[in-house]
């Protein structure tokens, strides 16, 4: 079994909000592949479905961004899936708007809900899909910046990648390497 987990807020007044780009990049996933979230596990919003032969859980944890390890962790104890058969989806402000990056590990970048999920897993060994958000202007508060939705010159740019994205993970679960879905999907500046 695959497990994505798309990051985001819980609730409508968070649904269109830079700090939603997982939420997003999970819902066009979904559509795509027929599978509703239809039941809730663990903190999480959960949808199962096939992809082929492979089983597959796609998850939007509903513990507000800051504390998605609370949900992530027990999910993947219960399911039995490693960090390695996960993939993070979530916004990334060091990212222009228009941009996407696939990693196979690493730090959190000063993601906290990347970083609640690799302090609740234990290991930074987690693969995650980033979806370029952009920094706030000069003098402007970062968390008033990922809790507003996208401008419309950004969502121009946006939109297109979170598409695209979709598509990479669909390349995952169908048993796509994940050095080849870096070489095919990452967006370059």
């Amino acid at each position: 079994m695959q497990m994505v987990v798309g990051l985001g807020n819980p609730g409508l007044s968070y649904e269109a909000t830079r700090h939603n780009a997982g939420f997003m990049v999970l819902d066009l996933l979904a559509d795509e592949l027929g599978i509703d979230f239809n039941s809730s596990q663990h903190q999480a919003l959960i949808g199962r479905g096939m992809v082929g032969e492979r089983r597959v859980l796609l998850v939007k944890p509903q513990t507000y961004m800051n504390n998605s390890g609370r949900a992530v962790a027990p999910l993947a104890r219960w399911y039995g899936i490693a960090p390695a058969e996960m993939v993070i989806v979530h916004d990334d402000l060091d990212l222009a708007p228009g941009r996407m990056r696939i990693r196979p590990a690493g730090s959190s970048g000063g993601h906290r809900g990347l970083q609640s999920i690799i302090n609740a897993l234990g290991t930074t060994a987690v693969p995650r899909l980033k979806i370029g958000i952009g920094r706030p202007q000069e003098g402007q508060n970062v968390v008033d910046y990922v809790l507003q939705p996208f401008s419309e010159d950004d969502w121009a740019l946006v939109s297109p990648v979170l598409l695209k994205a979709a598509r990479a993970l669909r390349f995952l679960l169908e048993g796509g390497e994940l050095e080849e879905a870096m070489n095919r999907f990452n967006i370059k500046p």
